[in-house]
């Protein structure tokens, strides 16, 4: 036999029980944000890697883009990210949007990394943003967002944080440390991997990489570990001043080591965490106030976030919040008793399905119990059965598999009975 194909290194697979959890998963997505009134959109898969260059950051362009030359010899992408081509959207339409924006959306991505835990190089991802407003209240908006997304799903303050800095604050303090001005991009870079490197390695990369001595390394790691920091930033003190007005204060702190990697961010950022640190980041996001400039539009402030579907899966995994779903949409499965009666059973089916329930009818004459057994490996609530005796008398027997119960009913009282049973009335 021929080796069976196997899929493409880092993408998945999804079988329909992976499917109906990623749809559930939408659906709670699409439930947080429009509790706050966010609108539906989607941007194109591909676009031009110039999109990305001077917005994303180096390490995203270079490193982990899938980029190909088409046959016009434009250099393509398959977008890693949704901010810019957002920012593009809006650009284009600036002066005809109402303002504020408030979109959100949900698709695949790509990255070219090294598939890990909690990492892959396709996945979908939510992504939510709100436009045109400068405010501490549409800062701390995004993430009342957030938690409402986590209340949803059934995770507690316990369990999920949300760490919140600002790099107004950081860029300020680390000029006050006197280390370069045009160092700032890479310290930057540094605190980024703080919690992805080890201590050693961690110090070496500030020494060899961005060119810190060991006594500028040590005054760095004391700015990361003030805890207190917040408070000499107006924009943090209003911030967490709006976040305990909206109610979601329990699920946030600040931590000046979250800095979010890429380049376009200007003012509060924040990452959302597994409190017992055994997960990559859920998500992360901040204020972006010149993204829709760089890409051709009229200066506008944004604040965002992005969360991909696979660390907040493994996370639900570990707290047992994943929902035992049902894949099959069927509600009734009608049975062929043997050939004579395909016709009977179909029209049966048909007439189901025009008052609304979703009813399967077997593909073919087979033994009732196969038939049956294939109703309870679906975990199909309701079976129909048609025998010679039912049909010649107009009726059919209605078989609650969940239950037992069965009852012969005439077949113009099918429907009402069906979607009572199915109801479990």
């Amino acid at each position: 036999m021929k080796p069976t194909i196997r899929p493409i290194k880092g993408t998945r697979d999804f079988y329909p029980a992976e499917m109906a959890f990623r749809t559930w998963l939408y659906g709670k997505m699409r439930a947080a944000s429009q509790r706050f009134g966010y609108q539906e959109y989607e941007a194109p898969m591909l676009e031009t890697l110039e999109l990305y260059a001077a917005k994303s950051g180096e390490e995203l362009v270079k490193e982990q883009s899938f980029v190909f030359t088409d046959r016009g010899g434009d250099t393509i992408t398959l977008r890693p990210e949704l901010t810019p081509s957002l920012a593009r959207m809006v650009a284009q339409k600036q002066r005809e949007l109402p303002k504020p924006i408030r979109w959100w959306s949900f698709g695949p991505f790509w990255r070219y990394e090294r598939p890990q835990k909690g990492r892959t190089r396709e996945f979908f991802q939510w992504n939510i943003d709100l436009l045109g407003v400068d405010s501490a209240y549409a800062d701390a908006e995004l993430v009342a967002v957030l938690v409402e997304f986590f209340r949803s799903v059934g995770l507690s303050a316990a369990q999920v944080v949300i760490k919140v800095n600002n790099r107004k604050l950081m860029e300020a303090q680390i000029k006050a440390l006197g280390l370069e001005t045009d160092k700032i991009d890479g310290i930057y870079k540094l605190i980024d991997k703080l919690d992805k490197l080890p201590t050693d390695k961690w110090r070496a990369y500030g020494r060899d990489d961005i060119g810190l001595s060991a006594a500028q390394i040590d005054q760095l790691s004391g700015l990361l570990n003030n805890r207190d920091l917040w408070q000499q930033s107006s924009e943090l003190t209003a911030f967490f001043n709006a976040i305990n007005d909206l109610g979601v204060s329990d699920y946030v702190e600040f931590d000046p080591a979250i800095i979010r990697g890429l380049a376009y961010y200007t003012g509060v950022v924040f990452e959302a965490r597994e409190c017992s640190g055994s997960f990559r980041a859920i998500c992360g996001g901040g204020r972006y106030d010149n993204l829709v400039a760089d890409v051709g539009g009229e200066p506008l402030g944004g604040m965002g976030f992005a969360m991909g579907d696979v660390v907040i899966g493994l996370v639900l995994e570990e707290y047992g919040l994943r929902p035992a779903l049902r894949p099959i949409p069927t509600e009734a499965l009608v049975t062929i008793f043997d050939a004579t009666l395909i016709g009977t059973s179909a029209r049966i089916a048909a007439t189901l399905r025009s008052a609304g329930l979703n009813t399967e009818l077997f593909p073919e004459a087979a033994k009732l119990d196969r038939q049956l057994k294939y109703a309870n490996t679906q975990s199909i609530p309701v079976v129909i059965i048609i025998g010679p005796d039912e049909a010649a008398a107009g009726k059919a027997t209605v078989r609650d598999l969940r239950s037992g119960q069965q009852q012969v009913v005439g077949q113009d009282q099918l429907v009402n009975v069906v979607r009572a049973v199915v109801s479990g009335q």
